[in-house]
């Protein structure tokens, strides 16, 4: 069950950002392991000074387009699965809604199954 934290600069249209949404959550499918009804995501757009990053930050060149996916999952993927994640997002949003890849940047945070509750009160994972 992944979280996904969305964060963009305001003035992004509704289907710019539910393309981002839908690849997201498409490459997850495609590279994690994560079922297609599980889908837990976040959208927040910011206001040019909510939202600081390095333009060039390793030689690597963001516009004001650059979108920071912040995903939160079991550590249970190892890294060939992270890296076909972080490319599968870039070739997504570049064709929808045609991101440049330097302009997505994604962070997985990873935790213990134990961690999560889906509701109830009751750590749905822990065994």
């Amino acid at each position: 069950m992944p979280f996904v934290n969305i964060s963009l600069l305001k003035g992004k249209s509704r289907e710019h950002r539910r393309a981002i949404a839908d690849g997201v959550h498409e490459a997850l499918v495609e590279t994690y392991d994560v079922p297609r009804d599980d889908r837990f995501q976040v959208i927040k757009d910011y206001d040019p000074e909510e939202l600081i990053y390095d333009e060039q930050y390793l030689d690597i060149h963001r516009s004001p387009d650059v979108v920071f996916i912040h995903i939160t999952a079991s550590a249970t993927r190892d890294l060939t699965q992270k890296k076909a994640l972080f490319k599968a997002i870039a070739d997504r949003l570049g064709v929808d809604p045609g991101l440049r890849p330097q302009d997505v940047q994604v962070i997985i945070a990873s935790n213990e199954r134990a961690d999560w509750s889906f509701g109830n009160g009751v750590a749905t994972y822990a065994v």
